[in-house]
C-alpha cells in the first residue's frame, strides 16, 4: 500500500520551473532513495511533500489523505492533520540554539500534539536514549558536534510519531566520520520498516539502505529502479553521466 502518492506535480519561483509534473509513489515501510545534482529540485520536491511550499499544480495524498488535489489545498483542520503525518529531518539540523536538547525535543510535542510536559519529556528520553544522546538532554546545539545536532534533529522529527520521514541531504554538513553516525541511525530506522525518501549523494549508502532509487534531473525524474541495480547498472546516458562525476569526485586525492 502507498503510503505517500504525488501525481502531476509542477512548481515554479517566477519564471523558473523547478518541478515539472512530477508522478511518484512511496510504500508503507518502503526506503527511497532520490538522487541527482543540485539545482534538479529534490529538496523543492520534499519541501512541497512536507507542506513547506506550496505547489502551482497537482496532486499530494497521504496515508489516502488529501493534501493538494490539482493544485487546491484541503481545509486548514484536514491540512494540518496530513502535516502531522510527515517528518523533515534538514541537512543544517534547524535546532532552536536557546532551547536544551531536551526542549528541542519536547516543544513541538506540546504545543502542536498537546502531550503534557510529562509526557513530552518522557518521550524525549526515550529518542535520546535511542540516539545515544541521553547524557546531553541538558545541554544546548551549540556544545554538540555536527552529527551529535542532527541526531538531536532526527529525535525531534520522530517525537512527532510521522508516518513518514523525509531527509533532505541529512549528511552535506557534516564531515566523513560524522556521517557514519548518521548513516548507522538511518539504518536502524530502516531496520524498524520506517518509512522514509532520503535526498543523498551517498551512493554507497543509498544502494545499501534503499528499496528503490529515483534519479532527478532538471525538475524531472528520469530513472527509476531497485536501488542497488540503477546506481551499479544505470540504463539512461544522463544518469551514467552524473554517476561517473560523483565517483570521479568523490575519488580525487
Amino acid at each position: 500500500m502507498e503510503i505517500v502518492r504525488v501525481e502531476n506535480l509542477s512548481k515554479s519561483f517566477g519564471s523558473l520551473a523547478v518541478l515539472k509534473n512530477i508522478s511518484f509513489g512511496v510504500g508503507r515501510g518502503e526506503v527511497v532513495a532520490v538522487i541527482g545534482p543540485s539545482g534538479s529540485g529534490k529538496s523543492t520536491l520534499l519541501r512541497c511533500i512536507t507542506h513547506l511550499e506550496t505547489v502551482d499544480s497537482g496532486s499530494i495524498m497521504v496515508d489516502g489523505d488529501v493534501m493538494a488535489k490539482d493544485g487546491v489545498y484541503a481545509t486548514p483542520d484536514v491540512l494540518r492533520q496530513v502535516c502531522l503525518k510527515v517528518g523533515l529531518v534538514f541537512q543544517n539540523f534547524n535546532l532552536f540554539p536557546h532551547f536544551s536538547v531536551l526542549r528541542n525535543i519536547m516543544e513541538a510535542q506540546v504545543h502542536v500534539l498537546k502531550r503534557s510536559r510529562g509526557e513530552a519529556e518522557r518521550r524525549a528520553a526515550e529518542l535520546l536514549a535511542k540516539m545515544g544522546l541521553s547524557e546531553k538532554a541538558a545541554a544546548y546545539p551549540c556544545q554538540l558536534s555536527g552529527g551529535q545536532q542532527q541526531r538531536v534533529s532526527i529525535a525531534r522529527a520522530l517525537a512527532l510519531d510521522p508516518l513518514v520521514l523525509f531527509f533532505d541531504e541529512p549528511t552535506s554538513a557534516l564531515d566523513p566520520e560524522l556521517t557514519a553516525e548518521i548513516l548507522r541511525v538511518i539504518r536502524r530506522l530502516a531496520a524498524e520498516n520506517m518509512t522514509m525518501v532520503i535526498v543523498t549523494h551517498e551512493m554507497a549508502f543509498a544502494r545499501e539502505v534503499a528499496d528503490r532509487a529515483l534519479f532527478m534531473d532538471g525538475g524531472v525524474f528520469i530513472e527509476e529502479g531497485p536501488a542497488a541495480g540503477l546506481i551499479d547498472n544505470p540504463q539512461a546516458e544522463r544518469t551514467k553521466l552524473f554517476l561517473q562525476t560523483l565517483s570521479a569526485k568523490n575519488n580525487e586525492p
